[in-house]
């Protein structure tokens, strides 16, 4: 799994427990899902689907950077679906897993449209194709 984005534990970002807030770690979560859909399938329009089941393993505490990791899983006509794991870098602890986050690709009036994606691409590799 690739490791994307870093994000900084800060003071608003807590719970009164202290501890990172689970809804703002959703967030995250489903704006990373968001920006890696947009750029796999090259379209500004898409929408989160589905959220499976979320799995809490661990905390993350002020000050502490944690790491999101998306991967895709399968490509669907109109979707993409990924999972995803998030990290504690100063722990090197798992956060939380989601096995399968579905974004759907999106024509300008907001309906599904098929995006014709089958792999993984990278920008080099799309830049190299120019």
């Amino acid at each position: 799994m690739r490791f994307h984005t870093r994000k900084w534990v800060k003071p608003e970002d807590l719970n009164p427990n202290g501890t990172l807030f689970g809804g703002r770690l959703l967030a995250w979560i489903d704006e990373e899902a968001a920006l890696y859909t947009v750029i796999q399938l090259e379209n500004p329009k898409v929408v989160t689907k589905y959220m499976s089941e979320i799995d809490f393993k661990s905390s993350a505490k002020k000050g502490d950077i944690v790491e999101i990791g998306i991967e895709v899983t399968t490509f669907g006509r109109s979707s993409i679906t990924l999972k995803c794991e998030v990290r504690n870098k100063m722990t090197l602890e798992t956060i939380i897993t989601v096995d399968n986050i579905v974004m759907v690709n999106l024509d300008a009036d907001g309906n599904s449209l098929p995006h014709g994606k089958t792999k993984v691409e990278f920008v080099k590799d799309r830049l190299d194709a120019e």
